[in-house]
């Protein structure tokens, strides 16, 4: 099982990011994904979770109108889009997948940091 998360990098306040997550070695679609996040001397906060595609999504309230999650379960891929980024965005965000069964997958994370 490989979870992959990709896209992270330096930007300015204001700018976007696109995150992708490509995941390897079990059946993408069964699984809810989520996308987490860990700014220093924090603990991991949830940020964004996609049941299906089309489906259900939900945001933590910090960042309700400014990211988006969706998945495409072709190509075995979550993504997160984040605009109007702000300062305190600043953190590495962790790609999770989660099954009925109890199966519970991590990503080694990609980092995010938002300065001027």
């Amino acid at each position: 099982v490989q979870l992959v998360e990709s896209g992270g990098g330096l930007v300015q306040p204001g700018g976007s990011l696109r995150l992708s997550c490509a995941a390897s070695g079990f059946t993408f679609s069964s699984y809810v994904m989520s996308w987490y996040r860990q700014a220093p001397g924090k603990e991991r906060e949830l940020v964004a979770v996609i049941i299906s595609v089309g489906g259900s999504t939900n945001y933590a309230d910090s960042v309700k109108g400014r990211f988006a999650i969706s998945r495409d379960d072709g190509k075995n891929t979550v993504y997160l889009q984040m605009n109007s980024l702000r300062p305190e965005d600043t953190a590495v965000y962790y790609c999770n997948a989660k099954s009925v069964w109890g199966n519970n997958y991590w990503g080694k994370g990609t980092l995010v940091t938002v300065s001027s």
